[in-house]
């Protein structure tokens, strides 16, 4: 491990491509239940936050990017991911295959409504 002071050190917002902000928004606020902290005036977007980091969720035509979905998942922290799981499928996400077990954490991986890839998270086993 680098003990070297880094340039970086933490991240403030990771960007989510939508194709409709005001369905997004649908999602991450109301299915999700992410609080949202800015709506833009200029353009169609805004932000939710995690807890721990920003989804900054728009259009990206209107910055004059090409709409594609994020296809890395970002992983979403949860205390207890079939707890969580099961919420959202009440709410009628579809999840992408089963529940995974890495042997140190549990994961469920699902899309928003605009094929950007999410996953439920949870360590459970502390890291090595």
């Amino acid at each position: 491990m680098n003990n070297a002071s880094s340039l970086v050190n933490g991240v403030d917002f990771v960007f989510v491509p939508a194709r409709s902000f005001e369905a997004a928004e649908e999602f991450y606020g109301n299915v999700l239940g992410l609080p949202s902290s800015a709506r833009y005036d200029k353009i169609p977007g805004g932000e939710f936050e995690t807890g721990s980091l920003t989804l900054q969720v728009l259009e990206p035509e209107a910055i004059g990017r090409k709409f594609e979905p994020n296809k890395g998942a970002i992983a979403l922290h949860v205390e207890d991911v079939e707890a969580a799981r099961g919420e959202l499928e009440s709410k009628g996400v579809t999840f992408l295959g089963d529940t995974i077990d890495s042997g140190v954490c549990h994961m469920a991986i699902f899309s928003d409504p605009d094929g950007n890839v999410l996953m439920l998270h949870h360590r459970y086993a502390p890291r090595d």
